[in-house]
């Protein structure tokens, strides 16, 4: 006969069921070995996922188009929606190019960077090969700037409220 506490017709208090519930340490530990694995697998510089990232430090939302040198010809894609304090991968792939080129606009279509280089964009979303004649190819012309990215295969851009 057991005299340490009565049993009750009443089910297990919620706590009770928790402690009932937990993984014994060695399921513990196995499940801890396998969330480390995942986060070293993710974070192991053999397979980066963003190669060209772009983080908008401004309070304001920022449009952004991207501008490149693919198969040895010039290329400008867009859009990029990035919100206040935010950051987008533009470019997965590890960068071939020294120089990448980017125009940014406030949501009132204004540009918010000062480039030299002229690159074309368009309204809606776009992927135009060349920069030459944008007016005549009926695009826009829009000045980029030129980010130099000392020839890193990886490279994160922060766009503040002084930006060149």
């Amino acid at each position: 006969m057991d005299l340490r506490s009565p049993r009750s017709l009443c089910p297990p208090s919620p706590r009770k069921l928790r402690s009932r519930l937990r993984l014994p340490l060695p399921g513990r530990m196995t499940l801890a070995v396998l969330l480390g694995a995942a986060l070293f697998s993710m974070l192991s510089p053999g397979k980066a996922h963003a190669e060209f990232t772009v983080c908008n430090q401004t309070l304001d939302v920022v449009n952004l188009a991207v501008g490149q040198k693919v198969d040895n010809a010039d290329q400008t894609d867009g859009w990029w929606t990035i919100g206040a304090n935010q950051c987008v991968n533009v470019i997965r792939e590890e960068l071939a190019n020294r120089y990448i080129y980017l125009y940014a606009t406030d949501v009132f279509g204004h540009a918010i960077l000062n480039g030299s280089t002229e690159m074309c964009i368009d309204r809606r979303r776009f992927s135009i090969r060349g920069i030459e004649e944008c007016w005549q190819r009926g695009h826009i012309a829009a000045r980029f700037v030129e980010v130099d990215t000392q020839e890193q295969v990886r490279w994160t851009y922060f766009l503040t409220g002084n930006s060149p």
